[in-house]
């Protein structure tokens, strides 16, 4: 029994080894290739969740797709481009991105092919090193020579045989998370944003977003271009976390803001005083009232020029309502302020219940029934007060495109069905200085939107930042198929 179990314990050293030897050589090699449009590095990283990375060093940010069943993640980095390709788009030209493509699948497949046989290679070599070495040290535990070979062969050519199929991406490439590092705001988010104007010189399905090769490796769509097109950002809860708010300016600049409540902790005078510079940061600030804001500070943000939106109308400095639907950036909107604002009144209490009560449903049910043909986009704060509203509209959809807007949650939600999107922007304030337990990452959205020939939302941008490392990630979802009820395939 005992030198069964001595032999057992070779064999799967020999085994451990060559596995190790083979996907240690993938992680350890890498190929270069040139392209008629520039030169691209190829590896593999495995011990990730599986996805394929394409990343441009020069700029810090890329993009990754899923689709990779091996948890590991085949990266493409771009090592420069070619000054002639980029003069060409520079002018307005097209590039031929079929030829550019298929450029890029045959490097790809060629460098794997390559790692491979290298994999396979150091596989069986470490393989039988072990198993040469149990030999010599160990000869009552150890199996025979031959033996051992033929086991880390065959253990290799395993491994090199699951990577070739697990590892090429399956299924629809498309949706991609942008990303980037280093602590001032998405720079990923920067790159989607100033790479937008050349995109009537590229190919449809990244939309202008990267000049690199994701673009490549992404199937040519048919959906429209957003270039040019309207846009928007949602952000809410920032409690207090004044930290955020650069962030939040950079990412807004020159662009509405919609802000979906919880600026503050309680809505004080002092607290206002702090978060009041948001009335000024979009073009214009649209502000809905959250459970930790109050009536000081809505009136606050009225009076320094932000569209503060009631189920009574827009709110005036004074106090008093104008109309219920107001026009920003070419959409109807309209907002419904959280049934527990503070109040100065009563001391900027609390009133927050975890289970809302019926009659703050049924007031907004009441609320929405009476401008829904008169809305593109209703703010609200807690999703649960337009629970009911919303299951509504997915069983019987409105006749024409509604977006609503909520938060509370801290967290990303985006949920779109025919002619109807759901956006939480999550937290742009990662829970606030008041709340130092909440892990949440900051967070906002930005929505892209057509006015003509009648206002549909065409992609939700969800961008998230690590508050501790600054670590940014940007990804986009196209929404203008589902809103419209066109099923897409997964």
């Amino acid at each position: 029994m005992a030198a069964r179990l001595r032999r057992t314990i070779a064999i799967l050293l020999i085994v451990a080894a060559a596995v190790t030897g083979a996907v240690g050589a993938l992680s350890l090699v890498q190929g270069e290739r040139r392209l008629s449009v520039g030169t691209i590095n190829i590896g593999i990283s495995p011990f990730h969740h599986g996805a394929l990375d394409v990343y441009v060093p020069l700029v810090d940010w890329g993009a990754r797709f899923g689709g990779v069943r091996l948890p590991a993640r085949l990266t493409v980095e771009v090592r420069s481009v070619d000054r002639g390709a980029a003069e060409t788009l520079a002018r307005g030209h097209k590039l031929d991105v079929d030829n550019v493509r298929a450029e890029a699948r045959d490097a790809v497949v060629s460098v794997i092919e390559k790692l491979l046989v290298i994999g396979l290679i150091a596989g069986v070599a470490l393989g039988g090193l072990v198993a040469a070495a149990e030999r010599s040290v160990l000869p009552k535990a150890s199996v025979r020579l031959r033996w051992g070979g033929l086991i880390a062969v065959g253990t290799s050519l395993a491994t090199v045989a699951a990577v070739a199929v697990l590892l090429p991406p399956r299924g629809r490439i498309a949706e991609p998370t942008y990303y980037a590092h280093g602590p001032d705001l998405p720079r990923a988010l920067e790159a989607l944003q100033s790479l937008q104007r050349s995109s009537t010189a590229l190919d449809q399905e990244l939309n202008g977003q990267l000049v690199g090769l994701a673009r490549l490796v992404v199937a040519p769509g048919q959906r429209p271009e957003l270039s040019g097109r309207p846009r928007f950002v949602v952000a809410s809860d920032l409690h207090n976390n004044v930290l955020a708010l650069p962030t939040l300016e950079r990412a807004t600049s020159g662009l509405p803001l919609v802000f979906a409540g919880d600026l503050t902790d309680k809505g004080t005078p002092l607290e206002a005083s702090l978060v009041q510079r948001i009335a000024r940061m979009g073009k214009p600030t649209v502000v809905v009232g959250g459970n930790h804001d109050s009536d000081t500070l809505l009136k606050d943000l009225a009076g320094d020029g932000a569209i503060v939106l009631t189920q009574f109308g827009r709110l005036r400095p004074d106090g008093s309502h104008g109309p219920m639907v107001v026009k920003v950036g070419g959409l109807r909107m309209a907002g419904f302020t959280d049934p527990f604002l503070r109040r100065a009144d009563q001391q900027y209490d609390d009133k927050f219940k975890v289970g809302l009560t019926n009659a703050a449903e049924e007031e907004f049910r009441r609320w929405f029934e009476g401008i829904e043909d008169k809305v593109d986009v209703v703010v609200v704060h807690e999703p649960a007060v337009a629970a009911s509203v919303l299951g509504e509209l997915r069983r019987q959809p409105p006749d024409h495109p509604i977006m609503i807007i909520d938060a509370h949650t801290h967290h990303l939600f985006l949920q779109a069905d025919p002619n109807l999107l759901e956006v939480n922007s999550g937290t742009i304030g990662a829970g606030g200085t008041g709340n130092l337990t909440d892990r949440s990452n900051l967070s906002l959205a930005i929505a892209t939107y057509r006015l003509r020939p009648s206002p549909l939302p065409l992609a939700v941008d969800q961008v998230t930042i690590d508050p501790g490392t600054g670590d940014t990630s940007a990804r986009r979802v196209r929404v203008d198929e589902q809103v419209r009820g066109i099923r897409v395939a997964q």
